[in-house]
């Protein structure tokens, strides 16, 4: 039997912040240790892979978290490049018969792989990044980016000088929507006077765009030509050359995600990230492998929002404090939106 930790079992909210997988043949009933292994933890990682400092990153410091807690072994997947849902399947299927518990697939990509796959390991808790699979065995771990990006627009409207700001989303989807609306909001409502240049990289993940640094950095380079002295980016790997880019002209940048002023990768750039809408896909990730660990495993919809410190911005850079009037701005909408009174657009 796996051994089960003597801790407490975590609550729904979000805690404080390789292998090479092949498929083996046969069917789901060939897995006899099916759930009940002393193999723990497996992510399988979305476009961008292990490295994009940002959320395939966020999610990994939840593995490495669990598995130094729990002393079991672990496993992460990079996916491949041009893979299809079937490639997805095939993936999940072996870390299920190889006995690992839980699985996490990160990144709303996954959806239809998991549905599948779940269905033929009842035993077996799945999880899913930011999307929602119905399931008796699967959580479906989602966040309010826009509540992370509301706050960001009013970090973004006091720090410009210019009166103009810019988003770059890596891909035109309703998940980078949300970003985008939140941004939009917290700008708007902190000084209609400032101007948001928005731009998508790509109209499909398949594209790039959440994979190509140089897009991100033409991208950020033409906002910042325009006028843009603070920019936002949701665009996983390609984000860096966002990042890049603003530095380079001595402009701010806003990160995602992860705190990126604390990314070693971008330590070059870091005096010129301002602030980062923080995502706690970590945080998500260890709560359902401490609820596996406890035999309570969480299914359904969790939600992971400001009011169980889900989502935030992170107040790392020196300079943040800094900006005059930024953080009392931030701190203010933040309780706003907790109790109520600013509701958060998604579109």
């Amino acid at each position: 039997m796996r051994r089960i930790s003597k801790l407490t079992r975590v609550a729904v909210g979000v805690a404080s912040l390789a292998l090479a997988a092949t498929a083996c043949g046969g069917t789901s009933s060939e897995a006899g240790s099916e759930g009940d292994s002393e193999k723990g933890l497996a992510i399988a990682y979305d476009i961008g892979g292990k490295g994009d400092q940002s959320f395939n990153d966020a999610a990994f410091s939840g593995l490495d978290k669990a598995k130094k807690e729990f002393k079991y072994e672990t496993a992460d997947i990079e996916p491949t490049e041009g893979e299809t849902d079937a490639d997805k399947v095939q993936r999940l299927t072996s870390l299920a018969k190889q006995g690992y518990n839980p699985i996490v697939g990160v990144g709303f990509a996954y959806g239809p792989a998991m549905k599948e796959v779940a269905a033929k390991f009842p035993k077996v808790s799945f999880g899913i990044v930011d999307s929602v699979v119905e399931g008796k065995n699967v959580a479906s771990l989602v966040f309010a980016e826009n509540e992370a990006s509301y706050l960001a627009g009013v970090a973004a409207a006091k720090a410009t000088k210019t009166n103009t700001v810019g988003f770059v989303g890596g891909v035109d989807i309703p998940l980078i929507h949300k970003f985008e609306a939140g941004y939009k909001q917290g700008v708007a409502d902190t000084n209609p006077k400032v101007k948001v240049l928005s731009q998508y990289l790509t109209q499909t993940a398949e594209e790039g765009g959440f994979s190509s640094p140089d897009k991100g950095k033409a991208a950020a380079e033409s906002q910042l030509e325009r006028n843009a002295d603070v920019v936002y980016q949701a665009a996983g790997l390609s984000g860096q050359g966002v990042i890049e880019a603003a530095a380079t002209q001595k402009k701010w940048a806003i990160g995602v995600d992860s705190d990126q002023y604390e990314q070693k990768a971008l330590a070059k750039y870091k005096n010129y990230i301002l602030t980062s809408a923080l995502k706690d896909v970590g945080g998500a990730v260890y709560a359902l492998a401490k609820s596996v660990e406890d035999k309570k495993p969480l299914t359904g919809v969790q939600t992971f929002d400001l009011k169980v410190d889900g989502v935030g911005l992170s107040e790392t850079n020196p300079e943040y404090a800094k900006v005059a009037g930024l953080k009392d701005a931030v701190d203010k909408a933040k309780a706003a939106i907790i109790d109520g009174s600013i509701k958060v657009k998604t579109e």
